[in-house]
């Protein structure tokens, strides 16, 4: 699979130096991590989006660092070539610099080797405590989950002019701050394409258009596990909840009709065993 995936080897991932697009999941799980890095993703981000499509909450803000430091943990023991970035969760970067690299640090002691947070140039002092901690940041501007609240939903971000020009300028001063690279979500993409072109650091898209410098998706939406809500940008490469429903029905049928299990499914007595017990099944 080559060599191990490092922050400054994605720094250096710019399509217009002639790289080709960075490739980025989320993975919750060992296995989850394992299908990740046997199809040569690059990088796997533990995102707080595990409240919703693992732990069945209604949004991103009820998971805490010992939850994304369990999940982290388990997408570590893995050991994935790809990078694994950790996501901090609401309230763990916004009460203060050594908390949040504290925070970054419990993230980094589970497995991750990353971090990422959410905001524009409020949190340039915040990445760069974490940065100082010799802990490489990912930041992530545009529609930002967390913020669902104060932006009154999940809506696309910066379609008026002033709007896509604060973009420009969050993301201008994170990678200034220290950033490697820059999640853009729910942004119009010739605004992705401006930022892309202002930063010296790799841009990745969610709903932010082709012309960043690579690409994420929720493995769970591309897989078609979690079916209950499609986002526009979404593109669907499976539908594994159907095929899912549809073998669990199938055994509980040949459960329920005595198909299951048969005689390869089961374990044999032998001898005195078989002589003795054999008899007493035969007649049950």
């Amino acid at each position: 699979m080559g060599k191990q995936v490092t922050a400054p080897a994605v720094r250096a991932r710019k399509r217009a130096a002639g790289h080709e697009p960075l490739v980025m999941i989320t993975a919750y799980d060992a296995p989850g991590a394992r299908i990740a890095d046997e199809a040569g993703v690059d990088l796997i981000l533990v995102g707080d989006s595990v409240a919703m499509v693992v732990l069945g909450y209604e949004d991103t803000l009820q998971v805490t660092v010992a939850d994304m430091a369990h999940h982290v943990g388990a997408v570590a023991r893995a050991k994935p070539r790809a990078l694994v970035v950790g996501d901090l969760p609401w309230m763990s970067y916004h009460l203060g610099t050594a908390e949040a690299a504290a925070n970054a640090a419990t993230l980094v002691r589970a497995g991750a080797q990353a971090v990422k947070l959410e905001g524009g140039r409020k949190r340039v002092p915040v990445v760069e405590a974490i940065v100082d901690a010799e802990v490489p940041v990912m930041g992530h501007i545009g529609l930002t989950p967390q913020s669902v609240h104060a932006m009154g939903g999940y809506k696309v971000q910066g379609r008026e002019l002033d709007a896509a020009e604060a973009l420009v300028e969050d993301a201008v001063a994170l990678a200034e701050a220290g950033c490697f690279s820059l999640v853009l979500e729910g942004v119009p993409d010739v605004v992705a394409a401006r930022i892309t072109e202002a930063v010296p650091i790799p841009t990745i898209g969610i709903g932010a258009g082709p012309h960043c410098d690579g690409q994420v998706l929720v493995m769970h939406d591309l897989l078609g596990i979690e079916d209950r809500v499609t986002p526009k940008f979404v593109r669907r490469y499976a539908s594994l909840k159907a095929d899912a429903v549809a073998a669990v029905a199938a055994y509980a049928d040949d459960v329920r009709t005595g198909r299951f299990p048969a005689e390869v499914e089961s374990y044999h007595a032998a001898g005195e065993t078989l002589a003795l017990y054999g008899k007493a099944a035969a007649t049950a």
